[in-house]
């Protein structure tokens, strides 16, 4: 395996060390005028998921579009805590972002370009050719693109649902004077929550819509798991 080829693999232990366990930390033990300060505290914590989000910007050419939201989330937070606007504004930027993505999904579909195609069936995860012959011969490829549209509308719904739960989860836990100590800490409380809270059921739900895609592929070609994935009748060998 190259270099480039390893660099571009996910490595969700560094994105959650970097992203929200350092960050937190810091927001929740550093904030304190006897240390960084809400300030300092609240810069140095943001300077992790930005540089780690620039990076992948500028060396992970894949996953450029998360990153480049993730980079914008942070520095919306950013503007929020340094300019000492209403906190009650952290609520909707937490929950607008991933709204816009859900719609930008419903709309990408409409327009012919469903995410479901780029995330799941796609040709590095599924043997997406020999699926299509198999389909055709069977005359379920009309079939299949319904239920692929379905696929694609569970994928917003999971975005919806992180909308709605990065909202409340805002309301419920910062409700300190942005800028401030207690709000640093309360941010990081969020920011360490959000993981088993809202990151890890959107995980599950998106297994749930994958298994839901290789069911479908399986009803209606016949292949068999190890004719589906890629890797798998190698992994069996």
């Amino acid at each position: 395996m190259s270099t480039t080829e390893q660099d571009n693999k996910p490595r969700p232990f560094v994105d959650l060390i970097i992203s929200i366990v350092i960050p937190s930390v810091i927001l929740m033990k550093f904030s304190g005028e006897e240390n960084l300060g809400p300030t300092w505290a609240l810069i140095a914590a943001l300077a992790f998921p930005i540089g780690y989000g620039i990076y992948e910007l500028a060396f992970n050419k894949k996953r450029n579009l998360m990153a480049l939201l993730g980079v914008v989330s942070v520095l919306l937070t950013g503007g929020i805590g340094l300019l000492k606007i209403d906190a009650q504004w952290l609520a909707v930027k937490e929950a607008a972002i991933p709204l816009c993505i859900g719609i930008g999904v419903l709309v990408a579909n409409k327009l012919g370009y469903p995410l479901i195609r780029k995330l799941l069936f796609n040709p590095t995860l599924m043997n997406v050719d020999r699926i299509h012959e198999e389909l055709d011969k069977n005359k379920n490829r009309d079939h299949f693109d319904t239920r692929l549209d379905r696929a694609n509308t569970l994928l917003a719904g999971t975005f919806l649902f992180s909308a709605v739960m990065n909202y409340f989860l805002a309301k419920l836990i910062v409700k300190s004077e942005s800028g401030s100590s207690a709000f640093n800490e309360e941010l990081g409380r969020m920011t360490l929550l959000s993981y088993p809270v809202i990151a890890i059921p959107s995980m599950i739900m998106m297994m749930a819509i994958f298994w839901f895609i290789w069911r479908t592929v399986s009803k209606l070609t016949g292949l068999k798991l190890d004719e589906i994935m890629i890797g798998a009748e190698d992994e069996e060998k």
